[in-house]
């Protein structure tokens, strides 16, 4: 990691990816807000001018970039550009919370980027598993559990190492958005614990190098 400009900062910075609500980022804001989030939320990137989350963004005083696919651009060139903006902002870890958007990981990013999935991977998850989805196809298939995981981010969806899991049970008579509701309580409880894991293994590192 370049770290060069260090008058920014010497803290643990993060980029959070949305498209949507930005529940995850506003779970994150809030986390910072209470001092259990050992991270600088540094920069938002949104692949949607008009997605909601952005207002979290602009009230908590977080610089936000808004990066729209369009189908005359490139899988490589939308890549690029988001990562372009991560690397001028010191980024340590690219957090995806709802970001739909398929990227290419760069070499230098591998291993930093985090998505959190709202399922126990390697069950319901893949090119269209998100939201709701998820949620339905797991009380249809009858599983007796479901939750959430943390995982590095690599050039196929939902996929790339584990980081961690949290469990919750699928009741008798769920609904998909009960289930949901149960289950995004444990990705605020977890994905915090992970960037503060991965904060604190960063500074470690640093620490054993210097």
């Amino acid at each position: 990691m370049n770290r060069d400009n260090m008058d920014q900062s010497s803290a643990y910075r993060i980029a959070v990816l949305i498209s949507g609500g930005g529940t995850t980022l506003r779970n994150l804001i809030e986390k910072k807000s209470a001092g259990e989030l050992a991270a600088e939320i540094a920069l938002v990137i949104s692949s949607k001018s008009d997605a909601a989350g952005l207002r979290f963004a602009d009230e908590a005083g977080i610089p936000a970039k808004v990066f729209a696919y369009n189908r005359q651009q490139s899988i490589e060139e939308f890549s690029q550009a988001i990562f372009d903006a991560c690397r001028a902002a010191n980024v340590d870890l690219v957090v995806m919370g709802g970001f739909l958007k398929r990227v290419l990981v760069p070499s230098d990013f591998e291993n930093r980027v985090v998505n959190i999935h709202p399922s126990l991977i390697p069950n319901f998850c893949g090119a269209g598993f998100y939201g709701i989805r998820v949620h339905r196809a797991a009380i249809e298939a009858g599983a007796e559990k479901s939750g959430c995981t943390v995982h590095f981010v690599d050039d196929e969806y939902d996929h790339g190492p584990i980081v961690e899991q949290a469990e919750v049970p699928v009741l008798p008579g769920d609904t998909p958005e009960e289930l949901a509701k149960r289950v995004f309580v444990k990705e605020c409880e977890l994905y915090p614990q992970v960037i503060n894991r991965l904060a604190a293994e960063s500074e470690n590192d640093r620490m054993g190098q210097g």
